[in-house]
């Protein structure tokens, strides 16, 4: 079994010593560099519309994307996910900025 949390989940958990006793290790992931969430975004979800990597609206929504997340791949899914939704509900073909911004709108990411 994998236990996939937010830092310090390790102190959480010794608060329970039967499961904690059980972990055989801990690791923390490094954030994902600017290049490997672009290859992230690029591979994982190219239904997305994410047009060509030299157009502006592009860039702009990968680098919106990268801002918002700061390279935590957990985020970078969730925040997918509504990036999904919102192209739905708008019937929208590209990810722009904008939707970028709308999806941060719906979820509970932190201040920005």
């Amino acid at each position: 079994m994998i236990l996939i949390g937010m830092p310090g989940i390790e102190k959480r958990l010794a608060r329970y010593p039967q499961l904690y006793s059980r972990v055989g290790f801990i690791h923390h992931y490094k954030p994902l560099s600017i290049d490997e969430q672009a290859h992230v975004l690029d591979r994982k979800w190219p239904h997305l519309g994410f047009g060509a990597s030299d157009d502006f609206a592009t860039t702009e929504a990968i680098a919106a994307i990268t801002r918002i997340t700061s390279g935590n791949f957990r985020l970078i899914t969730r925040l997918v996910d509504q990036i999904e939704r919102v192209l739905e509900i708008n019937q929208l073909t590209t990810v722009t900025k904008e939707v970028v911004e709308a999806a941060r709108e719906n979820l509970i990411i932190g201040v920005m």
